[in-house]
């Protein structure tokens, strides 16, 4: 199938740059029993694929030079500590303040995408450190609401203080966890979900186990380009992000092209420099949350490769334009056109 941009010539690329330092902390994969909390009543996302939001409203007639999609800053914030010693998970963080009060699924699949990367913490029951070392099964805290039971999460220090300042039980220790083991906790424990910041008024959502099942089916089981795009960037990122994506299998956003409707495109940015980079996503859940109606499109990084070979007009590629992002031309794309000889 014959690929189309599907941007305007004009569009521009602006880059939003803040500092960050959010790195995964190691920690121990557990499986979890029941101990109760306080109730957080669920909340309800009906949806079967993270694909089809209404899309964002779009000005019929656009300024020279204007930016058709609003694009996310470049790297996360800077890592906060709101207890000493323990990094806040900062992307997490942001995207739980930003909920309304009643969370669209668009809502939920902002928060959800950020979860792709970096640390959570858990409570334990008793000293988790010594227990390790015992070889003994962990016991987590969870919240019981009805029949079902929600493993409890927590994106830093002042959350877990807030949890224990809620139910009282201080015979408890925090572990900090990377998300991917938690998010597989959900799925292959007893859990109807989980709770992130359950204790935390404006801050706490409620994730079901068939969305967190759905988004790990698209993942990359390391989240290797979101922990890059969410860690300090340096001089080696570009590479760094490089090389991943030859190893890795990303997404394009697919529609059609404007004013021929039987060809289908995908989504690129042109700078007035000149300058072509197609987009390209780490899971479909940052396709939906752009609220394009574009479809998600899987691509190997052979796929990948062949298409950037065969475009040498291409400058290079954006990934996760909703941010984190980063632009790569081809000299850091060399690992992935290598893949086309």
């Amino acid at each position: 199938m014959a690929l189309f941009s599907r941007r305007d010539k004009n569009t521009t690329a602006s880059d939003e740059v803040e500092t960050a330092d959010v790195a995964p902390e190691e920690g121990t994969d557990a499986t979890a029993a029941a101990s109760p909390a306080e109730a957080v009543p669920q909340v309800n996302i009906s949806m079967s694929t993270f694909g089809q939001p209404a899309p964002a409203a779009r000005p019929a007639a656009m300024p020279e030079g204007a930016q058709r999609v609003q694009r996310g800053p470049a790297e996360a914030p800077a890592r906060t500590e709101s207890v000493p010693g323990l990094p806040d998970n900062v992307l997490v963080r942001a995207a739980l303040t930003a909920l309304p009060e009643q969370p669209e699924p668009i809502d939920i699949m902002m928060l959800m995408r950020q979860l792709l990367q970096g640390h959570l913490f858990v409570r334990v029951r008793g000293d988790a450190r010594a227990q390790i070392a015992e070889g003994k099964q962990l016991t987590m805290a969870v919240s019981a609401v009805g029949d079902d039971r929600y493993l409890l999460a927590f994106t830093g220090g002042d959350a877990l203080q807030a949890s224990v300042a809620a139910d009282g039980d201080a015979q408890t220790s925090a572990m900090g966890q990377p998300v991917a083991a938690i998010l597989r906790n959900v799925v292959d424990g007893p859990y109807a979900g989980f709770i992130i910041d359950h204790a935390t008024p404006g801050r706490r959502a409620v994730l079901p186990k068939a969305l967190v099942e759905k988004t790990l089916h698209d993942a990359d089981p390391a989240f290797t380009l979101k922990n890059l795009l969410a860690g300090d960037r340096t001089d080696e990122t570009p590479a760094a992000v490089g090389a991943a994506l030859a190893t890795t299998r990303v997404w394009v956003a697919a529609g059609a092209v404007p004013g021929d409707e039987k060809r289908m495109g995908v989504s690129e940015v042109r700078g007035a420099d000149g300058s072509r980079h197609l987009e390209v996503f780490s899971h479909p859940l940052e396709v939906a949350v752009l609220g394009r109606n574009d479809r998600a499109v899987p691509l190997t990084p052979e796929q990948l490769s062949k298409a950037l070979a065969a475009d040498a007009g291409l400058t290079g590629v954006l990934v996760d334009p909703a941010g984190p992002w980063i632009m790569l031309d081809r000299e850091a794309l060399a690992p992935v056109i290598a893949l086309a000889d």
